[in-house]
């Protein structure tokens, strides 16, 4: 029989799965969260969309659509148990575009309440307005 290979703890895996390593480095608040942006094709690992299981690497670029702000990040080290901040910021290069100006932001029309989708008291007056009935 061949001997044993020793093993140590203090290596870090070379790979691990994209949902778990977006989850450790505190892309996303859970990992559950981070498996169904991988399913719903909001992930991306070298600009092909990405399943849970895909395996990332040091190197490799991913892109994740998260609360509607693109974070493009570079894998600089493969962690799968979820750390602190400040460790999980040296696992990742962040090359995401700043946010946009505050004034943009506050452009963006904003809907009068009630003005959306008519109630049922004036979908009624519209269908008597127009002589629909209710056959």
């Amino acid at each position: 029989m061949a001997p044993a290979q020793p093993t140590t703890k203090n290596t870090a895996p070379n790979q691990a799965r994209v949902d778990s390593w977006t989850w450790a480095v505190r892309l996303f608040k859970t990992r559950s969260a981070a498996a169904e942006a991988c399913r719903g094709g909001h992930v991306r690992v070298n600009g092909v969309a990405a399943k849970p299981a895909q395996p990332v690497r040091p190197g490799d670029e991913v892109r994740v659509r998260a609360g509607g702000i693109e974070r493009i990040v570079i894998v600089e080290r493969v962690i799968t148990k979820r750390v602190g901040p400040p460790i999980a910021a040296q696992c990742l290069i962040d090359r995401s575009p700043p946010p946009p100006p505050q004034e943009i932001l506050v452009a963006a029309p904003r809907r009068d309440r009630g003005s959306g989708r008519p109630t049922k008291r004036e979908r009624r007056e519209t269908d008597r307005l127009l002589g629909r009935t209710d056959n």
